[in-house]
């Protein structure tokens, strides 16, 4: 059972590494692949590729992808990127400030593998960031 999930998540030839001798994005396939042994029917990932270079990170994001088409998962992905939220999810929730909870949830309409430079992505995107700007001066004191 192991094996599936070393090969998932593309780390076959590195079982038996400490995880000192891992890099960065390897030790977040580590935690993926320990997460999905357990075969949980939802995945919570809070934050897994903030600590992530740019590239190791959309890297990480195409390989997440990658293992949810096989998996078929439920996921629920805490970001503060909203682009990394758009290309990785099929809603997008959108929390308020403090306390926080979800206002709204965008649904976003578009097939995978999505291209941040697609006007509908960044018109998305400029939609949230403007949601988020105008909460922030409503809840900044005078």
């Amino acid at each position: 059972m192991t094996d599936h999930y070393i090969g998932l998540v593309g780390l076959r030839g590195f079982e038996k590494r400490y995880p000192r001798e891992l890099s960065g994005g390897m030790r977040q396939r580590v935690s993926i692949a320990r997460a999905l042994a357990v075969n949980p029917s939802i995945l919570l990932m809070d934050e897994p590729f903030a600590s992530l270079d740019i590239q190791t990170r959309e890297f990480m994001q195409d390989e997440l992808l990658k293992i949810w088409q096989r998996e078929r998962k439920t996921v629920i992905f805490v970001t503060h990127s909203i682009d990394e939220a758009i290309k990785l999810s099929d809603r997008v929730a959108i929390m308020t400030p403090r306390p926080g909870h979800i206002e709204e949830i965008k649904t976003v309409d578009s097939a995978r593998p999505r291209d941040m430079t697609q006007p509908a992505m960044v018109q998305l995107a400029a939609e949230v960031k403007r949601w988020l700007r105008q909460q922030l001066f409503e809840s900044t004191p005078a």
